[in-house]
């Protein structure tokens, strides 16, 4: 066996171990998939995801994105198993599973609850998935081992899940999936009851071993932030449909609606009036301003179109003179590394957050400032 070995940041995994899971993974397609459930009443049915159509490459981790009740988690256990489509069909290394339960399927999934047994150690609960495939004793201790050292676990096998943390439980919960070797891998809002600090961590570390072992995953989550740290690309769900698809950063910069751009990050939006192109820019009038955006974005307007200016807090400067707009500080709230204040324009508010603030004008509440933007960064949006 090779001993090369593949950094992922605070440790090293064997080049071996990798191609293993890498040989084993296929992507998985989704083709007009709807869900409908009947309602509470039993007078009729509801949408719960209405015509989704995905693929997720060999290899890729592909982030379902939104909010509570949007459709994100039933389409993860119609790809499982757990549920069936009322119509359309989920294709797993090209072939249609519609007939295939869970347990052939394989795929593994991590839960938000860990879901690990209480009264197993940490070395029984990581192997109960290859004891099931009755695999030979010589063998099955080869793979539990590395697995245990890729999850950092090692010492800590003779322990119970309630003698060890959050973050180690959530590592045992990965090793269980990872070590049947599954084509694809499904994460259902897994790091949801970690601490913002623990969540961060293992959100990298996570990342980390999914990439090193090249596993085809889908991961649903409403955290944002979360998506963008680990996804190859992000898919944005709203009421059981799928808005936008694309990298993180296609997302955040090419958002098509304002629900997408609000999603994906903080955003504000400033109301006004298409009144044609100059020079290659579309111009906005806001408040009795011509604005001239250089890149608008993909959605088409037209003269006399009322648009919206979608605009990161980052992408706004505040100064006493001199800008674009004037506005009041409604609230200035002080974080370290940044300051995030509230800016009344008009009928609009807007958010905006100033980096290393001990280099900063500071403002205080009810002082007037001067609002200008980096207009490159300005996307126009129809709603």
């Amino acid at each position: 066996m090779s001993s090369k070995t593949a950094d992922t940041g605070d440790k090293k995994i064997n080049e071996s171990t990798a191609k293993e899971f890498s040989s084993m993974s296929s992507g998985v397609v989704l083709k007009n998939i709807i869900k409908r459930f009947p309602t509470r009443e039993g007078t009729g049915e509801f949408t719960a995801v209405d015509n989704v159509s995905l693929e997720v490459h060999t290899g890729e981790l592909v982030t379902l994105l939104g909010p509570s009740g949007c459709g994100k988690t039933t389409t993860l256990r119609m790809v499982s198993g757990f549920e069936f489509p009322t119509s359309g069909e989920v294709l797993i290394g090209g072939k249609n599973v519609e007939n295939v339960p869970p347990n052939k399927r394989n795929i593994s999934m991590v839960f938000q609850n860990y879901a690990l047994f209480p009264h197993m150690n940490i070395y029984d609960n990581i192997v109960y998935g290859l004891k099931l495939k009755r695999m030979k004793k010589e063998e099955l201790k080869d793979k539990a081992n590395k697995i245990i050292d890729l999850m950092q676990l090692r010492g800590m096998e003779e322990r119970f899940p309630s003698e060890v943390s959050g973050g180690q439980q959530q590592r045992v919960a990965l090793a269980r999936a990872v070590v049947i070797e599954p084509k694809v891998l499904l994460f259902d809002e897994p790091l949801s009851n970690l601490d913002a600090k623990l969540r961060e961590h293992m959100r990298d570390e996570l990342r980390n071993i999914q990439k090193t072992l090249g596993i085809t995953s889908l991961y649903v989550t409403h955290d944002q932030s979360e998506a963008m740290a680990i996804s190859d690309r992000v898919a944005i769900m709203k009421d059981g449909k799928l808005m936008q698809i694309g990298t993180p950063k296609e997302i955040y910069d090419q958002p098509g609606s304002r629900f997408i751009a609000n999603f994906m990050g903080k955003a504000n939006f400033i109301e006004g009036k298409i009144e044609g192109t100059d020079g290659g820019c579309t111009v906005i009038k806001v408040q009795d301003s011509p604005l001239k955006i250089p890149n608008p974005g993909k959605v088409q307007l037209s003269s006399g179109d009322t648009a919206y200016m979608s605009i990161r807090p980052e992408s706004i400067k505040l100064s006493k003179e001199g800008g674009v707009l004037k506005g009041i500080v409604k609230r200035a709230t002080y974080y370290g590394s940044k300051i995030e204040y509230c800016i009344e324009i008009g009928k609009d508010s807007l958010i905006v957050e100033i980096p290393n603030p001990q280099l900063s004008v500071i403002f205080g509440e009810g002082d007037g400032v001067f609002v200008d933007f980096d207009m490159e960064c300005i996307r126009l949006l129809k709603d």
